[in-house]
């Protein structure tokens, strides 16, 4: 099967399209053809080796994390999926296979695709939206009465976190750039930030919570505008011990490693009487039917930036590392049988 491949570590270079088989279906599998698969910086950082601390692949190794498909063979001991099912999937964490034209994923990380969009958008939907719920809903608690920040709300994660957010009841506040002012207020955000001209430290306004899609001094200047005793989550900062112990399940070793990297945030969250939270997002089927639900009843409807075709991959991830998409990116397969 066509598969687009990851080599080495490094740069796009070290990528490229290849013919492999398919892993050995397991008792609890989904063999799926895929129809669509999603774009995410995760995928940069896998593929430059910045998440080995977290999960390393044997290279070489099929990329991807998100797909949209149909279900064509079933493990023996399959129970909520049949062959001709029409599915969404993140896969399993350490997991990877999406960039190809099958590919297998535990029957625990999928659900049926929503009706009301068509199966290549619903690629869009896995790895932001189960991102996006488990930081809001689960690690926040956002509901009425609560003000999150949420930077870098025109992306793929923001996009569906501000309409989240506002289904939890809470009140939102995103950066965005004039390009992106008309969309993230189409998805509910109540007031917008252009990050262009305002710097975040200089705000009045003190937040409950901010959910951190961007990083860097952004994130650092979060610390200063969060409400003492509030809660910093970040996907773009550093992971942190509760990262190791909570997300991943590991040891002392790897905590220790968290407790090193992410000190200079911890400090200036402590000075800031603040929590920070890294969040690494966990696979779940059950959360994804909830994300599913929302999306056929005209509540969530994931954003799409730009479709490419499959054989035009390195073109799409180009396109995604230049960081200036509004929404998601998406490749499709149009495979054959």
């Amino acid at each position: 099967m066509k598969s687009f491949v990851l080599e080495s570590y490094g740069g796009a270079e070290c990528t490229h399209f290849a013919e492999r088989e398919l892993e050995n279906l397991g008792a609890l599998d989904l063999k799926i053809k895929v129809v669509a698969a999603g774009l995410n910086p995760v995928d940069s950082k896998a593929r430059e080796g910045k998440l080995k601390l977290i999960y390393s692949p044997k290279l070489p190794a099929i990329m991807g994390n998100e797909l949209s498909g149909e279900v064509i063979a079933i493990g023996p001991e399959v129970t909520k999926f049949k062959c001709g099912d029409k599915i969404i999937a993140r896969t399993e964490k350490g997991r990877w296979g999406a960039f190809a034209e099958y590919a297998c994923a535990d029957e625990s990380v999928a659900a049926l695709a929503p009706k009301t969009i068509a199966l290549e958008e619903a690629a869009a939907l896995p790895l932001a939206g189960l991102t996006a719920l488990q930081a809001l809903r689960d690690e926040f608690g956002a509901s009425t009465g609560k003000h999150i920040l949420i930077t870098g709300g025109a992306g793929g994660v923001g996009t569906l976190a501000i309409q989240i957010a506002k289904l939890l009841g809470a009140e939102v506040t995103t950066t965005a750039s004039p390009r992106g002012e008309d969309l993230v207020r189409q998805m509910g955000a109540d007031h917008v930030i252009d990050y262009t001209n305002t710097e975040l430290r200089d705000l009045s306004t003190r937040f409950d919570g901010v959910f951190d899609l961007v990083g860097g001094d952004s994130l650092e200047s979060c610390f200063e505008i969060t409400k003492p005793g509030g809660t910093v989550i970040s996907v773009a900062g550093l992971p942190e011990p509760t990262t190791a112990s909570k997300d991943l399940q590991a040891g002392l070793k790897l905590k220790l490693i968290f407790w090193a990297i992410s000190f200079k945030l911890r400090r200036l969250a402590a000075k800031a009487n603040v929590n920070y939270r890294f969040l690494l997002m966990h696979a779940s089927g059950e959360q994804l039917k909830e994300l599913v639900e929302f999306v056929d009843a005209g509540k969530l409807r994931p954003v799409i930036d730009k479709k490419f075709a499959f054989e035009n991959m390195v073109d799409a991830m180009a396109y995604l590392e230049a960081g200036r998409a509004k929404g998601k990116v998406i490749v499709e397969m149009k495979t054959g049988d």
